[in-house]
């Protein structure tokens, strides 16, 4: 599973993310991409979440629904529930209770936030898993369907 990689066209592994994907400016979702999916795959799903917040972990993104021969995603997802084109997915809640991306937006007093994008692969398809889902019931139904797993961070 160490081939397994996550990577943005548009920011480096551990470094600022470029504003218009911070909530203050554009928030769009960023272009991700991927390779070394592990074999058996049968669906790829990714959460962005932010752990720095005064409340705990605040989550950005959740999509599922990803094929396993999928490459990446592009930038500026809309933020409908159901995608079919460019890339077919679903989206779930984020912590505002939105579908879609929403980004970052850090506060000075806290210091620089780490934004982590993280792909997972499972060797099953969520299809219990409606439109819309939380973060809460994306975990229950990935419990024990985890193959492998990889992880971007940028900073805000």
């Amino acid at each position: 599973m160490a081939d397994f990689r996550l990577v943005s066209p548009a920011f480096e592994h551990d470094r600022p993310l470029p504003s218009r994907f911070v909530g203050e400016d554009e928030g769009v979702s960023p272009p991700l991409q991927w390779s070394g999916v592990p074999a058996g795959a049968k669906e790829l799903l990714i959460v962005c979440d932010d752990p720095d917040t005064e409340t705990g972990v605040v989550t950005h993104w959740i999509v599922f629904g990803i094929a396993p021969d999928a490459e990446g995603l592009p930038e500026g997802l809309s933020r409908d529930a159901y995608i079919e084109d460019p890339i077919e997915l679903v989206q779930g809640l984020n912590e505002f209770d939105e579908v879609g991306y929403i980004g970052p937006e850090p506060d000075d007093e806290r210091g620089p936030h780490r934004i982590f994008f993280r792909i997972s692969a499972l060797d099953a398809e969520l299809t219990q898993l409606s439109p819309g889902a939380t973060r809460n019931e994306l975990r229950a139904a990935i419990k024990g369907h985890l193959l492998g797993g990889a992880e971007l961070v940028g900073i805000a």
